[in-house]
């Protein structure tokens, strides 16, 4: 194998160090980091981006999610186990556990997407998270894949099934919306009703400018929720 530039090189111990797992091959693990933003503005780099790896990732995460959940001992039904997995797997999760392990330090971007966030953008980062499963995958094989998914969401998953796991609807909202290209979400606090020790927040959350959707909770984050919920009911019934 080619040797990697000491730069890369480091970039890859410090994803080894995070999550516990040391590469046989190293360019697995280069090519999980790296963003066609990246690639695109350095084309003369061997290394390919990680959607290839993100594909594969995504398809080995939802194996290992449901043969977990098939062999769970609340022998649950069908329908359970998809919506229980649809949980676990979804862009929040993998989001969370990515910044956990501080992978958005590591990826390697292209000067526009670094310069508009992308480091902290939930997509590249669950996207990233997944392409690092099928490099561990690629490396490793199953054994070690499952047992570094386990590491990873053992607690969401033990939710899950717990029943304790609830949706993100700011984060669902956000993903149905962005199927169609970025779109501007926003949360405005429309008014703070009752006395500082039971106060109500009436949020409303807009897409481009434009109120889709209203909702009530007992903080600022709940209300936000709830605007969010209502926005993909209406989505829904739209659809």
């Amino acid at each position: 194998m080619k040797k990697l530039p000491d730069e890369i090189t480091k970039t890859v111990e410090a994803l080894e160090n995070k999550i516990g797992y040391q590469y046989r091959n190293r360019q697995y693990a280069v090519n999980a980091l790296i963003h066609s933003s990246y690639s695109n503005e350095h084309q003369n780099f061997a290394a390919k981006n990680n959607e290839r790896l993100e594909f594969l990732g995504d398809a080995i995460l939802d194996f290992v999610m449901g043969l977990m959940l098939y062999n769970d001992k609340s022998c649950l039904n069908e329908g359970e186990m998809s919506k229980i997995r649809a949980l676990i797997v979804c862009e929040s999760s993998l989001y969370d556990c990515a910044q956990k392990i501080g992978l958005g330090d590591l990826i390697l971007l292209g000067r526009g997407e670094e310069a508009n966030g992308g480091r902290t953008r939930p997509s590249i980062l669950s996207d990233a998270m997944e392409a690092v499963i099928g490099s561990i995958y690629l490396d490793g094989g199953m054994d070690e894949a499952a047992g570094f998914i386990m590491g990873l969401l053992g607690e969401v998953y033990e939710k899950a099934v717990s029943g304790m796991l609830f949706m993100d609807y700011k984060t669902a909202l956000q993903e149905e919306l962005q199927k169609s290209g970025d779109v501007q979400i926003q949360y405005k606090l429309l008014e703070a009703v009752g006395p500082d020790h039971s106060k109500t927040f009436k949020i409303a959350v807009y897409a481009n400018g434009k109120s889709i959707g209203t909702g009530i909770g007992k903080s600022k984050k709940d209300g936000e929720q709830m605007a969010a919920k209502a926005a993909l009911e209406d989505i829904n019934q739209a659809e």
